[in-house]
């Protein structure tokens, strides 16, 4: 990869992902240079509809299409991120279906706004997450990527949820998407129009309740698996893992009304996060360990029973 190219999409992720880029900045360069292509790919085929108000959805479409082409080789890249995107796959074996599934998962955004269950949404992060997950495990190439895998799915799902958890108001005012599934707001009576309102009733709070606790499930698996990675990427990811963690304490602050604002942390306590991870990591050296010590998420003994990633929470 050229530097120009690794340049371009760590632009991308300091101007759009600056809780990831604090954790990128502490892999090796082997993987960190990668991971900014990586990234700027993800960003590049986001835009496309996440920041589409005034283009018609058939020309969405066609465009992610021609970005599929580009990603895959079929077409000559027409950005030095596709560019690098391209030289990445063929060097550390991204395989085409982890392509395939992460834009198919991108033009679902274009037709689909609302998620009946859980089985619904985990089906749309197998390429939103899941997919980015299994790409990150290609470039940093662990010894065992069998035993990885799974956990990487888990981790990149748990990252989504609370993207999702946290971006509730911008999804719905800026896009007209409601990740939470339905069924777990039927459960608490929380209508779509309630949430197009931003109105924020007690059943909604419930509703955060329960999807945070689900989320946390998939944290504790995914750092489960921290251990199966290169021993000069483990702790990089486990920041990733802490910071993304820190909104759920942010949220629960809030005493979950996350519709009056996004919840929001600054510069100042991600560097403390970043402290106090580093002094418990060098402490023990335990990605779950430290995890429990730092992260608000801690394990299920700590914070209530464990719950299933299925639909089949239990009211608040």
């Amino acid at each position: 990869m050229k530097d120009t190219h690794v340049e371009a999409g760590k632009a991308i992720q300091q101007q759009t992902g600056k809780t990831f880029h604090l954790a990128t900045r502490l892999l090796p360069e082997r993987v960190r240079h990668p991971t900014y292509v990586l990234y700027g790919f993800f960003r590049i085929c986001d835009e496309v509809v996440d920041d589409a108000a005034d283009v018609p959805p058939e020309e969405q479409s066609k465009r992610l299409e021609s970005l599929r082409n580009q990603a895959l080789g079929s077409k000559p890249p027409d950005d030095p991120v596709l560019e690098a995107f391209n030289d990445l796959r063929e060097s550390h074996g991204i395989s085409d279906e982890e392509v395939a599934v992460f834009i198919d998962a991108m033009a679902a955004d274009i037709e689909k706004s609302r998620y009946e269950n859980y089985e619904e949404l985990e089906a749309y992060m197998r390429g939103s997450a899941a997919a980015v997950g299994q790409m990150m495990t290609s470039v940093m190439n662990p010894a065992n990527p069998d035993r990885a895998r799974p956990h990487a799915t888990a981790l990149g799902e748990a990252f989504q949820l609370t993207n999702f958890l946290r971006d509730v108001r911008e999804d719905v005012e800026d896009r007209d998407r409601i990740y939470l599934p339905r069924t777990t707001r039927e459960r608490h009576g929380v209508t779509d129009e309630q949430i197009e309102r931003l109105e924020f009733t007690d059943g909604f709070a419930a509703v955060m309740h329960d999807e945070l606790r689900r989320a946390e499930a998939l944290y504790r698996e995914g750092v489960a698996g921290i251990q199966y990675l290169p021993e000069d990427c483990q702790f990089a990811v486990l920041l990733a893992a802490v910071l993304y963690a820190e909104y759920h304490r942010v949220i629960r602050a809030q005493g979950y009304d996350v519709l009056s604002r996004e919840p929001s942390f600054g510069t100042t306590r991600k560097l403390v996060l970043l402290a106090k991870t580093r002094w418990h990591w060098r402490k023990t050296g335990d990605p779950e360990t430290v995890f429990r010590a730092v992260s608000p998420v801690g394990t299920p003994e700590h914070r209530g029973s464990d719950v299933e990633r299925r639909d089949t929470l239990p009211t608040r």
